[in-house]
């Protein structure tokens, strides 16, 4: 079978089916969910796929282009409002440094638990040893995914909230935007200190080309913010592609994974320059069409028998230490002040979100040899499972819509 022909059950499997099933369901469960828990199913179920060609050659291409493209928005988004028409003013404007204090808790404060957790209870299990790194930087490696905010996702569930909660929302995603840069500068700090001195030995004209090529990027975007504020729309597009390519290359040829290059290339671009783009509809067409190749050929890469009820058990346990921990941290710390209990929790049953960003930044561990395939395994089911549980979690905990906020 062909790889064009190959790539049409692929479609079928994980684009249309998926989307044809979250339409049946309300979308009361995230798209991002589907195609990675048929992924897993069908590695459960050794399910002879390869026979029909999947995953084809042509769906890993769309699928690792859209999560590029996916990673690129969420730089793009990095410096703008997620909601510039607020309804509801419940919550007032916390200080800049009351933000910054709130986001480090809300992700130090999971991170470290996490990789406490797992250094004790969870490495010393059979096969959760990484295969590449020491046990420090793998309980670190997982305690980065368990600290993370699904940035895209809570997007699109702040959207969905009633008037009286979407002050709720919007800080959550202000946090979520500081959370999803720290996480990507967690990943690079993260294969430096894996890679130790060595990171450093070796380098040919390309690292050094790469550097430069970064920097140059950075002072062409500072000149074009102070003195090209409105360029013609074709010079906007046509950067775009530009900024892609040289900051996944960069990351690249400097030995990090390219979705890191490609995030922060999007956090580059001049803040006039993206708010003439339309950056909500390429993130949404690439989630919804394109994306879910790359999440459900994730879910069929998992090792099948890596995923036992042993692994299934700590997921779950990694699923409660998760959601203690991030709503704890914003419970004991709130980003805002005055902010009522109910508030305050239902704030950290948004932040435990993990969606995309788990998974692509599991993604990027395991192919580091940071994660074992046992770990990887429980990861993505810890992806699926926080998702899937933001919006009972929220409902559960959240202000009753119509009731007081100052009740408590």
């Amino acid at each position: 079978m062909s790889d064009i022909t190959a790539l049409i059950p692929d479609v079928v499997l994980f684009v249309i089916f998926p989307w044809g099933l979250w339409r049946l369901l309300n979308r009361t469960i995230p798209i991002v969910v589907l195609p990675i828990l048929l992924g897993i199913g069908l590695a459960v179920m050794h399910a002879p796929v390869q026979e029909l060609g999947i995953p084809s050659t042509c769906g890993n291409n769309i699928g690792w282009l859209a999560v590029l493209v996916l990673a690129f928005t969420a730089g793009l988004e990095m410096w703008q409002s997620p909601d510039a028409h607020v309804s509801a003013h419940t919550i007032p404007a916390p200080t800049l440094g009351r933000l910054l204090g709130g986001a480090l808790m809300a992700l130090g404060g999971p991170f470290l638990i996490g990789s406490f957790f797992v250094y004790y209870f969870f490495l010393p299990l059979h096969g959760w040893q990484p295969p590449h790194v020491g046990p420090v930087i793998g309980a670190m490696a997982i305690g980065l995914c368990i600290a993370v905010s699904a940035l895209p996702v809570l997007i699109g569930i702040v959207r969905e909230l009633p008037p009286v909660q979407r002050s709720i929302g919007q800080l959550a995603l202000k946090l979520a935007v500081v959370d999803d840069a720290a996480l990507w500068i967690g990943l690079v700090m993260l294969q430096f200190a894996a890679r130790g001195p060595a990171a450093l030995h070796g380098w040919t004209g390309l690292e050094l080309v790469a550097v430069a090529l970064l920097i140059a990027l950075a002072i062409a975007s500072n000149w074009a913010t102070h003195n090209m504020r409105n360029p013609p729309a074709w010079v906007i597009w046509m950067s775009v592609p530009v900024y892609l390519a040289a900051g996944s290359w960069a990351s690249m040829q400097l030995g990090l994974h390219e979705l890191i290059g490609a995030y922060f290339a999007g956090a580059l671009m001049p803040p006039r320059w993206v708010a003439r783009l339309p950056v909500e509809k390429v993130g949404t067409f690439s989630l919804i069409w394109l994306a879910p190749l790359f999440f459900g050929h994730s879910g069929l890469h998992i090792n099948g028998d890596a995923l036992t009820w042993p692994s299934i058990v700590a997921s779950f346990m990694l699923v409660v230490i998760s959601v203690l921990a991030k709503m704890g941290s914003v419970y004991i710390f709130p980003p805002a002040p005055g902010l009522t209990r109910r508030q305050a929790l239902g704030l950290g049953s948004l932040l435990q979100c993990k969606g995309l960003m788990e998974i692509v930044a599991a993604t990027i561990l395991h192919a580091q040899g940071m994660l074992s395939d046992f770990a990887f395994a429980s990861l993505m089911v810890l992806a699926v499972i926080s998702t899937a549980l933001t919006g009972p979690l929220f409902r559960l905990f959240a202000p009753r819509t119509g009731a007081s906020d100052t009740a408590r």
